[in-house]
């Protein structure tokens, strides 16, 4: 079932056409020095190029047009040139984002300031996703953050950690199923994330981090 982001009244005008046009014209009518210097990302002034990494790669992304293009790492999937909801997010970072890191403190979605706003949603469409795609297939998650460079954790049965963007982490847990309890799962962000995303940013993003997961495990 494919992510619905009417669930979540992302924009008032729900189809994908209508935010991205919305936020396009943001950008397009935003200073790229700001952006760059707010948050701390290189902008080429020449080519008119920003370089954002985003889940580990590096992206190079034009203004005003914003055309993503990878630098080449051999990772065979790229969410921010295939997902329109990692370009909404990604538009949104640099028109609101800040710089930022975290105190290493890492905060449930239901702990942040607005947790509780879309928080059946994001345990519906992310928490209880990544339980029953992943818990009683261990072997295939950990192949697949391993592919992707997470940094392997101690917590539950499986768990690493991945930076989103610059500064900004998430760390994902999984207990595996068996006949006589379900799988289950926790996902964590570092506690700077409300400082550049909303409680909807952040339910999108689980969602785009699990698509992509799936994506990068055809890639292996």
């Amino acid at each position: 079932m494919a992510f619905n982001i009417n669930d979540l009244n992302y924009e008032k005008d729900s189809k994908e056409r209508m935010p991205w046009e919305h936020y396009m014209a943001e950008y397009k009518a935003a200073d790229p020095k700001e952006i760059a210097d707010r948050l701390s990302i290189p902008y080429d002034e020449e080519k008119k190029i920003f370089t954002l990494s985003f889940l580990g790669t590096e992206y190079q992304i034009s203004y005003p047009d914003f055309d993503v293009n990878h630098s080449e790492d051999g990772m065979g999937y790229y969410p921010l040139e295939e997902m329109i909801y990692a370009k909404i997010l990604a538009v949104r970072f640099l028109l609101y984002g800040l710089v930022s890191k975290g105190t290493g403190k890492y905060k449930t979605y239901r702990e942040m300031p607005w947790g509780e706003v879309y928080l059946r949603q994001f345990d519906g469409r992310c928490i209880k996703r990544l339980a029953f795609t992943y818990g009683m297939r261990m072997d295939d998650f950990c192949k697949i953050m391993e592919y992707i460079h997470s940094k392997k954790l101690s917590f539950g049965d499986a768990s690493y950690e991945v930076e989103i963007y610059p500064g900004y982490r998430i760390q994902m847990i999984l207990w595996e199923g068996d006949d006589e309890f379900p799988p289950s799962a926790q996902i964590l962000f570092s506690d700077n994330f409300p400082v550049s995303f909303s409680a909807e940013d952040m339910a999108v993003m689980g969602d785009v981090i699990i698509g992509s997961l799936k994506a990068f495990g055809k890639c292996i």
